[in-house]
């Protein structure tokens, strides 16, 4: 089930960045293939989105995937 939320800061540089949830959890790591898997370019600071989360591969938490500009 998608989860809106904010996008805190993305670098674009660096390739990734963090999603506030909108529910009030904790913050959402987003790396740029999954923005580019999404069809997007990139994502600016404050812009609302929806996103799913899956685990990472490498144990590091929640990440979010299937991204949608708002």
């Amino acid at each position: 089930m998608p989860i809106n939320g904010t996008v805190k800061f993305f670098n674009t540089e660096k390739g990734f960045g963090f999603i506030k949830p909108d529910d009030g959890g904790k913050d959402i790591f987003v790396h740029i293939s999954a923005v580019q898997a999404s069809g997007l370019t990139g994502l600016a600071e404050n812009q609302k989105v929806s996103f799913e989360t899956e685990d990472d591969a490498r144990g590091k938490g929640p990440k979010a995937v299937n991204l949608q500009v708002l």
